[in-house]
């Protein structure tokens, strides 16, 4: 592997037109994870692309880039929450899919898209956000700033 300071990492938000490249990190991440799809790669590659430039008002995608090679990504997904007569605009956010190639790991890249997550958040007056984690990933999230919560409830409808 090559030193990180000869190639160094952008982190920046996603460009519509990256959004076929973003679906093959999705597809890396699954296949690291799961059995092999049922669906063909460029099936959900196309799938991926529409529906992420349908959403990119509710889903924010962050990427981090180096040699103009995308090698991670994170989601904010905004939604509004019931309005207060103090609030009547509230948003509350949710950090998903945050994955990085397996040879960018542990070098502070994945660090680095959970800040851009909370700065893109705290621009958008986001106040809350929750993520769901693997092991693997708690400290990366702890230290920025994630604490587990005992008023979160989650009811897995599966």
């Amino acid at each position: 592997m090559v030193a990180a300071e000869n190639h160094p990492v952008e982190v920046r938000p996603a460009h519509v037109d990256e959004f076929e490249a973003v679906a093959g990190l999705r597809w890396h991440w699954e296949l690291e994870n799961y059995p092999p799809p049922a669906i063909a790669r460029d099936t959900f590659t196309a799938h991926f692309a529409d529906w992420a430039r349908e959403h990119t008002d509710s889903h924010r995608c962050m990427v981090a880039v180096r040699d103009r090679e995308l090698i991670g990504m994170a989601w904010l997904a905004v939604f509004e929450r019931v309005p207060t007569p103090e609030s009547p605009l509230r948003l509350t956010g949710d950090l998903q899919s945050v994955y990085l190639i397996p040879e960018a790991r542990a070098g502070g890249i994945g660090s680095r898209l959970v800040t851009a997550v909370i700065e893109q958040a705290r621009a958008l007056d986001i106040q809350k956000i929750t993520v769901q984690s693997g092991t693997r990933a708690i400290p990366v999230y702890a230290r920025n700033g994630f604490e587990a919560s005992p008023k979160l409830l989650v009811a897995d409808l599966t």
